[in-house]
């Protein structure tokens, strides 16, 4: 029988020393934004043939006097390979560095046809504000899952049910932050698609085990909370279960042909989405439920 007081423990253990490993990461090594984020310019190559990600960033480096990172991307018909300098801070370009830049490359690079393919700028003040308009998506969002799930299941507990299951949203959202930090990964777009797909995807896991709960209290009404919690747990462990680890194979297929192709920018969607999958298979079966059952029982104790 699932004792899924004990497994709450040990998940919040587990949990607590994973966040714990990403907050120190991203303290001491900072934590990378794209420049929709922080603000900064983005310089693309397009170029032919092979070109290493290593010996593009050496040639970079040595043309440019400040901090930067590249992203490699390629286009689904693969007749388009590119490689994209991002640079963060106000006047982080300008048309001087940027030739000297193009000049270095095209020396280095002769035979890859290298070409600047893009190049574009983006304000601090508009990038606050894309990021200001990014969290109150994710506020929003949260609002309404309360709101949701406090109607649904108004008659096991309505608000108290909706607000643990939220806390296991936030558990979920903070692992997907600490993967892109321990994995030195940029917060950008990408990552907001990250969260609203956990947001939704470990949400659906929870309402299926409040469903069952809600069946099995009319059923079994002689059950206690923490019995029929585990029993409800136990009805849908397989499902949540195969669900969870067939989408996560399909992610991890993503992540193997981001490294094997070095496409940065599939590594910043398909890491913290694997992980934020995995979380949200757990926080939705042993966090949201066993929290509001240890939250009721405190309060007709």
């Amino acid at each position: 029988m699932i004792n899924s007081k004990k497994v709450l423990k040990f998940g919040l253990i587990v949990y607590a020393v994973i966040i714990i490993t990403g907050i120190l990461f991203g303290v001491f090594a900072g934590v990378k934004l794209d420049i929709n984020f922080s603000g900064g310019a983005r310089i693309t190559y397009s170029y032919t043939g092979d070109i290493k990600q290593a010996d593009f960033e050496s040639t970079v480096k040595n043309a440019l006097d400040k901090e930067f990172t590249v992203s490699k991307n390629e286009s689904l018909a693969g007749n388009t390979k590119t490689y994209a300098i991002n640079l963060s801070g106000k006047n982080a370009l300008s048309a001087e560095t940027q030739e000297k830049i193009t000049t270095a490359l095209e020396e280095k690079f002769k035979d890859n046809k290298i070409e600047l393919y893009d190049s574009n700028s983006v304000s601090s003040s508009v990038a606050g504000g894309f990021f200001a308009k990014s969290i109150v998506a994710m506020v929003l969002t949260a609002v309404l899952v309360v709101i949701y799930v406090g109607i649904r299941f108004k008659n096991i507990g309505g608000v108290s049910a909706a607000l643990t299951a939220l806390c296991a949203l936030v558990l979920d959202l903070a692992i997907t932050f600490c993967a892109c930090s321990i994995f030195r990964l940029q917060i950008d777009s990408n990552y907001m698609a990250v969260v609203l797909t956990i947001l939704g995807y470990s949400l659906n896991d929870t309402i299926v085990v409040y469903d069952r709960v809600r069946e099995n209290k009319k059923y079994y009404p002689q059950l206690s909370l923490n019995e029929n919690m585990n029993r409800s747990i136990k009805g849908v462990l397989t499902r949540n279960i195969v669900t969870s680890v067939t989408t996560v194979v399909a992610v991890i297929t993503i992540i193997v042909v981001a490294e094997i192709y070095g496409l940065t920018t599939l590594r910043t969607f398909g890491i913290p989405m694997a992980f934020g999958l995995l979380s949200g298979c757990f926080s939705s079966l042993f966090v949201a439920g066993p929290l509001w059952v240890c939250y009721k029982e405190k309060r007709t104790a």
